[in-house]
C-alpha cells in the first residue's frame, strides 16, 4: 500500500528541486520534497495539504471515500480538537448514506468545518457543503452547485417496492429537514425546491443561503500571510 510519508526518489531532478510525481492507483500525484533536521522527507500534495488540515471531497461519494474522510477528520480532531478545518468539494454526489457518514462526523468532531466549493457541488455534494460551519461555507466565483430530492430503484416483491419506497421518502423528509436547518429557508420552499433538479450559480447558492460567501480570490490573513489553510473568516 502507498506511504505517503515514505522517501522519495531524490535522484530526479524534480525531487531534488522539491516537487515531482508519484504514481497510485489514481494515477500520478504530485509530491513536495521537504527538509528537516531528521533529512529529506517526500509527501504526495493530499498528505502535505491534510497537515495544513485540508480536506478533499472529489468525485462520486462512495462508502470507500466517505471511510477516507471520516478516518481524517477524525485524526485531524485528536491532532487538536480546537483548531478548524477546511473541506474542499469538487463532487457531482453520489450514495446517501456514504454523504451522510460524512455529514455526521462532520457535526460530530469538536473541529469547526468551513466548506469550500471548487468546480461543482452536486445532489450530497451540495448538501455537504451546506453542513459547513455557518459562516465558513464558501464557493469560489464559477463553480455550480445543484440540489435535486434522492432517486433510487427497486425490485423483487411488491411488499419489498413499497418499503423501499417508503424508505427512500424517509430519507426525502429528513434531507429536506436539513436544507432547511443549513439555509434557513422554510420547509415549504425547499421542498420546492428539491422537487427536480435545481442548478444555481455561486451567487445564487448565496441568496439561497447554501453558502455564506463567494470568493473569487483570497485575501490573506492578517496575522499570517502565508497560512495556506486558512479562509478570511477562519478566526483559528
Amino acid at each position: 500500500m502507498h506511504n505517503p510519508f515514505e522517501t522519495g526518489d531524490f535522484a530526479n531532478p524534480l525531487a531534488q528541486a522539491g516537487v515531482g510525481l508519484r504514481q497510485t492507483s489514481a494515477g500520478l500525484v504530485p509530491i513536495v520534497i521537504e527538509q528537516s533536521n531528521r533529512g529529506e522527507r517526500s509527501f504526495d500534495i493530499f498528505s502535505r495539504l491534510l497537515r495544513e488540515r485540508i480536506v478533499f471531497v472529489t468525485g462520486g461519494v462512495e462508502d470507500q471515500m466517505a471511510s477516507l474522510i471520516t478516518a481524517q477528520l477524525l485524526f485531524l480532531e485528536s491532532e487538536n480538537p480546537k483548531k478548524d478545518v477546511y473541506m474542499y468539494i469538487n463532487s457531482p454526489g453520489g450514495v446517501v448514506t456514504a454523504g451522510m457518514a460524512i455529514h455526521d462526523t462532520m457535526q460530530y468532531i469538536r473541529p469547526r468545518v468551513g466548506t469550500v466549493c471548487i468546480g461543482q457541488a452536486a445532489s450530497m455534494g451540495s448538501f455537504l457543503l451546506a453542513a459547513g460551519e455557518p459562516g465558513m461555507r464558501v464557493a469560489l466565483s464559477n463553480a455550480r452547485i445543484m440540489i435535486h430530492q434522492p432517486s433510487g430503484g427497486a425490485q423483487g416483491m411488491a411488499s419489498d417496492i413499497e418499503i423501499q419506497a417508503r424508505e427512500i421518502l424517509r430519507i426525502r423528509a429528513r434531507m429536506n429537514e436539513l436544507y432547511a436547518k443549513y439555509t434557513g429557508k422554510p420547509l415549504e420552499e425547499i421542498e420546492k425546491a428539491m422537487d427536480r433538479d435545481k442548478f444555481m450559480s455561486s451567487d445564487e447558492a448565496k441568496e439561497f443561503g447554501l453558502i455564506d460567501e463567494v470568493f473569487d480570490k483570497r485575501p490573506a490573513p492578517a496575522d499570517d500571510a502565508s497560512d495556506v489553510a486558512k479562509l478570511p473568516s477562519d478566526k483559528a
